[in-house]
């Protein structure tokens, strides 16, 4: 993250950091492969886990800032979804 980017509340309807990148482990869930929804992602599209000691810490050091959340939901999940391709292992 730039220092000179800001941490944004998260978008009402996005979900994209619970759908986009791979999770090594979620509860009840195990590895959450990159593209799956979060089986924690509530209709509403916040994270059930949110808050909770449980959530796992990839999750909990995702901040959300205009350049990973764009404009929109569709930004949102290119944008990770590119990183995702980027730093997948070969």
């Amino acid at each position: 993250m730039s220092t000179k980017e800001t941490v944004i509340a998260c978008r009402a309807g996005c979900g994209a950091c619970c759908i986009a990148p791979s999770i090594g482990s979620i509860p009840e869930m195990g590895f959450k492969p990159a593209g799956v929804p979060c089986i924690h992602l509530l209709e509403d599209y916040r994270c059930g886990l949110f808050g909770k000691p449980e959530r796992p810490g990839f999750c909990a050091s995702l901040r959300p800032v205009d350049s990973m959340c764009g404009a929109n939901r569709e930004e949102a999940l290119a944008y990770l979804e590119e990183l995702e391709r980027l730093t997948k292992p070969e």
